[in-house]
């Protein structure tokens, strides 16, 4: 996906519909050129078009949340690809940081084997020279891409890892990290129930909200890798948790 189709998503996931002559005057090239791109992302199903506007097809397709924020995405998805060793198994949730990190470890031909829920990662990765993918079955859950439901359960507990990266909707206080949807919250306990270790990768602009669903990871959320954004207190309150807590720049 090129740069500028990246920059539509980022807006269009802001704004959810946006007039195409106004979108071609925020990217300052033509309207020629953005239409161009917006045929290539009807392509992919990520957006459509209605007389004149291009809108978003859903809030839960990860090719439009990767979008979002991409260059903090793809910076803590680089600091996680650090944690990985040569020849390791992990686990990888669904979700936009996550989708980053199985791209750089498929990318670096390391011999990483990624075992996933996530249908979309195995299709966003199957180009890569290093892809090695083991995917979990279930039902299917058509707009995020993702295996939720018993059988997620028990095709995981084929395995054990010392690593589960995850992504979170949101973290709070009271509630922890949390998600927005009860089926892939529990895909998410299922998954960290083989794993010694829950490695959560966010942005930091989902500090202080929160989805419905606690994910209730307890202990087993030993690290978080987020961008320098992180608010101060929330900083302080999972380091007195005994969470490791890695930023990386939010611009550069």
């Amino acid at each position: 996906m090129k740069q500028r189709e990246y920059r539509i998503l980022e807006l269009l996931t802001e704004r959810k519909r946006i007039e195409v002559a106004a979108l071609a005057r925020e990217i300052g090239v033509s309207q020629v050129t953005v239409r161009k791109d917006l045929d290539a992302l009807e392509e992919k199903g990520v957006i459509h078009r209605e007389h004149g506007w291009a809108v978003l097809c859903s809030p839960d397709d990860l090719n439009g949340r990767i979008a979002y924020h991409y260059e903090a995405k793809r910076r803590i998805a680089a600091r996680a690809a650090e944690l990985v060793r040569d020849g390791e198994t992990v686990m990888i949730e669904s979700g936009s940081c996550c989708a980053l990190l199985a791209d750089t470890l498929a990318g670096a031909g390391r011999d990483v084997t990624i075992i996933t829920n996530s249908a979309f990662i195995a299709g966003y990765v199957r180009g890569k020279p290093g892809a090695k993918v083991i995917l979990l079955g279930g039902v299917y859950q058509n707009d995020a891409q993702v295996m939720v439901g018993p059988l997620v359960r028990q095709c995981a507990e084929n395995f054990c890892v010392d690593r589960l990266f995850i992504g979170t909707d949101g973290y709070a206080s009271r509630s922890g990290f949390t998600n927005s949807d009860h089926l892939r919250a529990q895909a998410v306990r299922d998954m960290a129930a083989q794993a010694e270790e829950v490695v959560v990768l966010m942005e930091s602009s989902k500090f202080g909200r929160h989805g419905v669903v606690p994910l209730q990871l307890a202990e087993k959320a030993r690290t978080v890798i987020t961008d320098d954004g992180i608010p101060p207190e929330a900083r302080h309150e999972l380091e007195a948790r005994a969470v490791t807590v890695h930023t990386v720049p939010a611009n550069e």
